[in-house]
């Protein structure tokens, strides 16, 4: 275990054992940024102790990115080798990275079957995390997804491929924007579908097996990005790409959808602009709801997640609160939100079109020789 990681479950360990107030306690450890924890405290937690008397959800935060996943990682794999009878974490909230690792060490239970709203979960990434089948240990909490927005005063006709986007810069130079794969992960994203658009290896490039001959497909259509590449804006990150099309510097650009419907609502973005999801598609990634082998509290764990994936809980503290797709079937969360709150983030990319142009991340090899190759062949 390097340093930061063991300094991660240290203090992971530390939180946790902190005075408890309550005859039980559940124990949920998150990944992600402050408002995931802030979720669970303020939101979540609250909610479950009331269905749930003299039980207290406590939530420790363990950081962004893979790095938070791997926090947790770290701590169960050590309690595993310790042979304790029983584990800290009795919830755990993490990637799909993360979650294709703990599944192959076999730490997390296959609780998915035991919870009612499983059979609400459509998403093929319920099943799949980067290549590995995690069907039965997780389910998502949300989905995120990369898209395309852009300005319909200046893009009459928004482009519905990526074809499509290629001949619109051709026309309008420098009016496409996107964060390259260094400035976030919408930049990535963007440059993952254009693989998957123009390298020609199908569902390969998320499914799997990885072949070494694939390379050369790969870096044709990265080659072909190269050239896109100068007709394109690129922006210092997620949040410049956003910044560049509310200053009107662009009129289109690689983005987060819940990025822009957040800043939407937050009057940092204006109004007006819109979003497309082109095919054949684009990727977005889950957070999920995972479950550790030896959780103390395997029942209430599995309550908990239950409550936190209810049609309910999806539409107000998922859609509504983070503007986030849910992570069950969106037919079951609609009954649940007033027009207003639908509209918001389904007029523009519609269920259909997520059902047909959201595609997950590729798989690891796929991901690593992508962004390798990006870097040798457009710094050229």
């Amino acid at each position: 275990m390097d340093r930061r990681s063991f300094v991660l479950a240290a203090a992971i360990l530390a939180a946790l054992l902190g005075p408890a107030r309550a005859d039980t306690t559940l124990n949920v450890a998150t990944a992600g940024d402050q408002n995931m924890v802030d979720y669970i405290n303020d939101y979540l937690g609250p909610r479950f102790e009331k269905a749930h008397p003299g039980v207290r959800v406590r939530a420790i935060g363990t950081g962004p990115g893979d790095a938070g996943s791997l926090a947790i990682e770290q701590k169960l794999s050590a309690e595993a080798k310790s042979g304790a009878p029983t584990w800290d974490i009795d919830v755990a909230v993490i990637h799909q990275r993360g979650a294709a690792q703990m599944v192959g060490e076999s730490l997390l239970a296959k609780y998915r079957d035991q919870v009612d709203t499983s059979k609400l979960v459509s998403s093929p990434k319920a099943d799949n995390a980067l290549g590995t089948d995690v069907s039965g240990y997780v389910l998502p909490m949300f989905d995120s997804q990369v898209a395309i927005a852009y300005n319909p005063a200046v893009v009459k006709t928004p482009p519905r491929s990526y074809a499509d986007l290629v001949a619109w810069a051709k026309q309008n130079p420098k009016q496409f924007g996107y964060n390259g794969i260094k400035g976030g992960m919408a930049g990535i994203g963007f440059v993952m579908g254009w693989v998957n658009a123009y390298a020609g290896i199908g569902p390969r490039l998320v499914k799997g097996p990885y072949e070494e001959a694939d390379k050369s497909k790969i870096d044709a259509a990265l080659t072909s990005l190269r050239d896109f590449n100068s007709n394109a804006t690129l922006t210092p990150g997620n949040a410049g790409t956003l910044d560049a099309l509310n200053r009107g510097e662009i009129a289109m650009g690689a983005v987060w959808a819940d990025m822009f419907y957040t800043w939407q609502a937050d009057g940092r973005l204006s109004p007006d602009l819109k979003l497309v999801l082109p095919s054949p598609g684009m990727p977005g990634q889950p957070m999920y709801y995972a479950i550790p082998q030896k959780a103390a509290q395997p029942q209430l764990a599995r309550d908990f997640v239950a409550m936190a994936t209810s049609p309910e809980v999806q539409a107000e503290g998922i859609v509504k609160r983070f503007n986030w797709y849910p992570g069950i079937d969106a037919q079951y969360v609609e009954p649940k939100l007033d027009k207003k709150a639908w509209d918001k983030l389904f007029v523009d990319i519609t269920p259909q079109d997520l059902k047909q142009n959201a595609m997950p991340f590729p798989i690891s090899p796929y991901f690593t020789t992508v962004l390798n190759e990006y870097e040798r062949i457009t710094a050229k």
